[in-house]
């Protein structure tokens, strides 16, 4: 029984939760664990989310922050945000069997920085310093390489040469999360080359595009992510800019009914792109405690992209509890 017999509407933003590249690093460590047993090492969270990493241990998988964790030979593998160079060199030594979960639009961006530097390019690599990919992608591309993320950082860039100038980007921000940077980058150095926005994560721009179709019709906006993940802050930060109470919150424990005021009759609902859709769906089931739902999937990007295994798991079968694990394709 409902605490309070106001009924409210949930939107469901179209597309949320997993994409293609954290389907796929899951599907690695899960498929790793189905061939050579457990235990299988990690370096640093497959993706960004608890339930996740919390999933994968319980069935095996150890989870280290560097290599030297790692027992001489183990089977290991990647993260889905990448590595630096010096990570790789360091599991040649250790001579650990690596399975690269690393997503191949990560992996893009990595060549082109490469490519850039090879042509003795300044590069500047949009996205915030401290983050994985970041620390992965600085450490994939020789020469030099400045990282900022604000438009006012632009003016204080000191490069070797204007007229040689590039640039790469994070892949989990979206066109709009860069523009205003890229905009003042071409005019200070109208010469600097780039990749097409249309290289931009597919991920992070249509989750995005979901929630902004979806804030003027909402009272309240919850993101299920986790607290470390980019593009989760950034779709909770879309609410906020619009003047709509948001709150990003790990699972469905951290749901506050206080948030459900009399003047909340709509609220909508998305996932981050390491979030699993059983957390939105016991998001839901917690709102029903406190209210009557009724529950929309608003229109948006169905999104079909899969990307290719490792050739050393491609015949390894999939294990029976990933789909009940995270609910992928749930209504």
């Amino acid at each position: 029984m409902t605490a309070n017999s106001q009924s409210v509407k949930v939107l469901l933003a179209q597309p949320r939760g997993f994409c293609a590249g954290v389907e796929r690093a899951i599907d690695i460590v899960e498929r790793a664990l189905e061939k050579f047993g457990a235990p299988v090492y990690v370096r640093h969270e497959i993706v960004h989310n608890k339930y996740v990493v919390e999933t994968l241990r319980e069935r095996g998988a150890i989870f280290v922050e560097e290599i030297d964790e790692v027992p001489t030979g183990a089977v290991t593998v990647f993260s889905a945000h990448g590595v630096a160079k010096k990570v790789e060199d360091g599991a040649l030594v250790r001579e650990l069997d690596v399975i690269d979960a690393t997503c191949p639009l990560v992996t893009k961006v990595h060549k082109e920085g490469r490519r850039y530097a090879a042509k003795g390019y300044d590069i500047v690599l949009i996205g915030h310093i401290g983050h994985p990919e970041v620390e992965g992608t600085l450490g994939q591309i020789p020469g030099t390489v400045h990282v900022l993320c604000e438009v006012e950082e632009v003016e204080k860039l000191e490069v070797a040469d204007p007229d040689r100038v590039a640039f790469v980007t994070q892949t989990t921000l979206s066109v709009n999360d860069t523009k205003d940077v890229i905009a003042a980058l071409k005019e200070r150095f109208p010469n600097i080359i780039g990749p097409d926005t249309r290289d931009i994560c597919y991920a992070t721009q249509n989750r995005q595009t979901a929630v902004n179709a979806m804030v003027e019709k909402v009272d309240l906006l919850l993101v299920v992510g986790a607290h470390n993940s980019s593009n989760s802050n950034r779709l909770r930060e879309i609410g906020e800019n619009s003047g709509i109470p948001s709150y990003l919150i790990e699972d469905a424990t951290m749901f506050d009914p206080a948030w459900l005021t009399d003047k909340v009759k709509t609220v909508g609902l998305t996932a981050g792109a390491s979030a699993p859709e059983k957390l939105v769906q016991e998001t839901i089931a917690r709102l029903k405690n406190y209210r009557d739902v009724e529950v929309t999937t608003i229109d948006g990007v169905e999104e079909n992209i899969h990307f290719k295994l490792p050739r050393e798991l491609a015949d390894v079968p999939k294990s029976e509890a990933s789909a009940k694990s995270w609910a992928v394709g749930a209504a």
